[in-house]
């Protein structure tokens, strides 16, 4: 078990008590503190886990690879320390890896509760975050390792993750993994996640991992299959809104246009709508839907943001991208 933790001291407790109370209890768990400036460090000191404490922060990645290296069970359980586990989450995850050989890593869903209900914005985030996984399961394309197992050969024959992203690690690690195994998406395996509970902050979030899209996607050897969690129907009506609503300025009837894309963006996924509307009545889905627009757009303002910046700065992105820089260059002339 490879807990990675940031500043969460107001979950951690919570998640390694899910960690002791399962029915297959973990060989050892590793918390790796990365750099934390808050009592988390304090707290995994009182449950018998190996507790690496890191001095500088590196990032998830670093965490995770410092923590396959502390840890030496077989099977390797990611876990982020903003979720708690179901009892038989790691009993279910190892069972699905052991039936299917084939099958290399197995991730879970997310539940539509929050962990701790902070308000409409978590809740909003929790139920699209449940619905979208609970919508692919199955044999995916994408792996997200908050809540993931994957057994250490194939894990050790993918390669470590990928220590210049920060985001979107589970991507370009998927794109490797994927290759060679297959990927398994199930409801059998579920945590309740504390997420983001503060619009502006859920915001800023949204637009710092979307900035990574397009890199991430320019070094990818595979190409479709993966895990979408927003409709791209949705995605591209709710870019236009913002782009379409300056024709308004010519005359009051090019309104429709924003107008329509607005409505277009509404009906993209009416799923989700019924979901969320079965689940907390009709009145709290025109709030999730306005939540869902604004996220929205910081995702499309991030992918674009973070498209020009990997245009332009050779060092963000996946390190791929240099490694297959430094392949093209010309191999430099031999000595006179």
């Amino acid at each position: 078990m490879i807990i990675p933790n940031h500043n969460y001291e107001k979950t951690l407790r919570a998640c390694l008590e899910s960690v002791y109370a399962q029915t297959l209890r973990p060989l050892d768990v590793v918390v790796v503190d990365d750099a934390s400036t808050d009592g988390s460090r304090d707290i995994a000191r009182t449950f018998p886990c190996v507790l690496v404490a890191r001095p500088e922060n590196g990032g998830v990645s670093a965490a995770r690879n410092l923590g396959v290296a502390a840890s030496s069970g077989q099977v390797l359980f990611f876990l982020d320390s903003d979720i708690a586990l179901a009892p038989d989450a790691i009993e279910n995850a190892v069972d699905l890896l052991m039936d299917d050989p084939e099958t290399g890593c197995v991730h879970g869903v997310l539940d539509p509760e929050p962990l701790f209900d902070d308000g409409p914005v978590e809740v909003y985030h929790c139920l699209h975050a449940h619905f979208w996984r609970r919508r692919s399961a199955g044999v995916v394309g994408t792996a997200f390792f908050a809540l993931a197992a994957i057994e250490r050969s194939v894990f050790e024959a993918t390669g470590p993750f990928d220590e210049n992203l920060r985001d979107s690690e589970d991507v370009e690690y998927s794109d490797r993994l994927a290759a060679t195994h297959r990927i398994r998406l199930s409801e059998r395996v579920t945590g309740r996640h504390d997420d983001v509970d503060r619009l502006l902050p859920m915001l800023a979030e949204q637009y710092r991992r979307s900035q990574l899209l397009v890199p991430v996607a320019a070094v990818e050897r595979r190409r479709g299959g993966g895990l979408r969690a927003n409709r791209t129907g949705g995605v591209l009506a709710a870019g236009l809104v913002p782009l379409t609503l300056p024709l308004a300025l010519l005359t009051p009837w090019f309104l429709t246009v924003p107008l329509a894309c607005a409505a277009a963006f509404a009906l993209a996924d009416v799923g989700l709508s019924r979901f969320v509307a079965r689940r907390k009545g009709w009145s709290f889905l025109l709030r999730f839907t306005a939540l869902h627009f604004a996220v929205h757009l910081a995702l499309v303002l991030g992918a674009v943001a973070g498209g020009v910046r990997w245009l332009v700065d050779p060092r963000f992105g996946p390190s791929a991208r240099g490694r297959r820089a430094r392949s093209d260059d010309p191999a430099p002339a031999a000595a006179p």
